[in-house]
C-alpha cells in the first residue's frame, strides 16, 4: 500500500513539474511574440518601480514568486521574475490570462500602469548571481 501511495505521489510531482515546464514555454513564447511588438513598445506605459514593489508585495506575487522575484515551488516550480525578459505589454497579456493555479488580474483588478509598475520593479531586481560569486558552490 505503501509503494503505491509513493508512485502516486511521484506521478504527481511529475505531472506538476511538467505543467510547469509547459508554462514556462509558454511565457517565453509570449515574451517571442512580444518581440515582434517591439513598434508597440514606445505606447506602453512606463513603470514606476516603487509602485511596483508595493503593488507586487500587496497583491501577493511573493507568496509564489518570492520576494525578490527569485521563484519558488509553492504548488510546482514558479518561475523567477527578477530580470523579466518580457516586455511590458506581453507581461500584461500573461498577467490578464495566467495559466494554472495563478490568478488572471483583469484590467478592473489591475490596471495596464499598475502591472507596468510591477513590470519596472522586477526588472529593477538584480536578479541570480552566477555561480562563480557564490562561495559555498567554489569549494
Amino acid at each position: 500500500m505503501m509503494i503505491r501511495q509513493l508512485a502516486t505521489e511521484l506521478t504527481r510531482r511529475r505531472t506538476m513539474r511538467a505543467i510547469a515546464a509547459v508554462s514556462v514555454l509558454g511565457a517565453i513564447l509570449i515574451a517571442i511574440i512580444g518581440g515582434f511588438g517591439a513598434a508597440r513598445a514606445e505606447d506602453a506605459p512606463t513603470g514606476d518601480p516603487v509602485n511596483g514593489k508595493r503593488l507586487y508585495l500587496a497583491d501577493g506575487c511573493f507568496e509564489c514568486h518570492g520576494r525578490a522575484g527569485q521563484g519558488g515551488n509553492f504548488n510546482y516550480a514558479t518561475p523567477a521574475l527578477a530580470q523579466i525578459a518580457l516586455p511590458v505589454d506581453s507581461f500584461v497579456a500573461f498577467l490578464r490570462e495566467a495559466p494554472n493555479d495563478m490568478p488572471s488580474f483583469s484590467a478592473s483588478v489591475l490596471s495596464d500602469k499598475d502591472a507596468a509598475d510591477i513590470h519596472a520593479f522586477l526588472q529593477s531586481l538584480p536578479g541570480p548571481r552566477p555561480a562563480k560569486d557564490i562561495p559555498l558552490l567554489n569549494q
